[in-house]
């Protein structure tokens, strides 16, 4: 299988886990005051985008010649 492959597979899987943590988190910060939520979820929907950065560069990077 090829590495964009597996990273299709991997980010997907990730992504899908990522979004219901993030989920399971908010509804505990539901009622609290506005600025905490604002603040969680702008770090939530920006702190996806260093592990997806990095399954990509590793995806379309030169593996061993052989």
């Amino acid at each position: 299988m090829s590495r964009p492959v597996i990273a299709l597979i991997i980010g997907l899987l990730g992504f899908f886990a990522y979004v219901v943590v993030v989920l399971a988190i908010a509804d505990h910060l539901r009622g609290l005051h506005w600025t905490i939520e604002m603040v969680f979820f702008a770090v939530a929907g920006i702190a996806w985008v260093w592990p997806a950065k990095r399954l990509m560069v590793w995806a379309f990077s030169e593996g061993p010649r052989g």
